[in-house]
């Protein structure tokens, strides 16, 4: 046997070495969550979902949680969602090359690298304080919506970049301007790329934990407008999990668990479904 063949069956190895210790760690997480985790929602039964916290220790259901929970990635998708999708169209269709249009991209791709806890010690500065928010659902929007502004630029950017150009082109040929050619056809074939990072946004903003507690709050109530403050699950996990209550920890982990798990599998749907149409 040759070298170059002893070098090439090592690195084979190596590589299905790694990936096979990735699926292992992945399946010991989830399955040593879900043990854990469901018999005792199944114990305590819909209850779980339809109560709220009581006691000093906050055991019981978790409703207010998940309500505070959706009420944040809501709305802070529905605010990067136009801002962030005006950008992808700009920079796909209309930037051409230039420094600036890098700057641009430097920029997303940076702020999709800083840390959450920075995120959220400038929320906590800027939103809750500065413009006098306090804790509340929208300051916790707004620092969300700018950690997941990032991924749907690039998301969306590589999404339109997708579409062949002869699409273009025969929308030009017919008469239709660039911006109806976008609209009725760019945007509604790269649909599904678009959706997944939407999608990708939302497990992101879902499950967030540090930039939510600094500037939410920690309040265990349902909040009734975007001015009241809340507690996420993954804040209620933390508290939980700190204060030693191991047996709900388990159950909101499960809860969170397939929440991002079933935003990610929908992604991966969606994904599959976009290369098929335009690979």
């Amino acid at each position: 046997m040759t070298r170059a063949r002893v070098f090439d069956l090592s690195a084979k190895a190596v590589a299905w070495a790694v990936a096979i210790s990735t699926m292992v760690f992945l399946i010991l997480i989830i399955g040593y969550v879900v043990i854990r985790g469901v018999p005792s929602i199944a114990s305590v039964g819909l209850e779980f979902f339809t109560t709220a916290p009581r006691g000093i220790k906050m055991q019981g259901g978790v409703y207010p949680m998940i309500v505070s929970s959706i009420y944040l990635t809501v709305l802070s998708l529905v605010i990067a969602f136009p801002i962030g999708l005006g950008a992808a169209i700009y920079l796909a269709e209309y930037a051409g090359r230039g420094r600036f249009v890098e700057l641009i991209r430097f920029s997303a791709d940076l702020l999709s690298g800083v840390p959450s806890i920075v995120f959220g010690l400038f929320g906590l500065a800027f939103f809750v304080y500065f413009l006098k928010m306090g804790y509340s659902v929208l300051a916790g929007a707004l620092t969300v919506f700018l950690m997941v502004l990032p991924t749907l630029v690039r998301t969306s950017e590589q999404a339109i970049k997708a579409v062949p150009r002869s699409y273009r082109e025969a929308s030009l040929a017919l008469g239709a301007s660039k911006w109806q050619t976008i609209r009725r056809v760019v945007l509604p074939s790269a649909a599904p790329g678009i959706l997944t990072g939407v999608i990708l946004a939302m497990g992101r903003a879902f499950g967030e934990t540090a930039a939510v507690l600094f500037t939410a709050g920690s309040v265990p109530q349902t909040p009734a407008s975007p001015l009241d403050g809340g507690r996420t699950l993954t804040v209620h996990l933390f508290y939980l999990a700190t204060q030693g209550q191991i047996e709900d920890s388990f159950r909101v982990a499960a809860v969170l668990l397939f929440v991002v798990l079933g935003f990610n599998l929908t992604a991966g749907w969606m994904m599959a479904r976009f290369r098929r149409r335009f690979g």
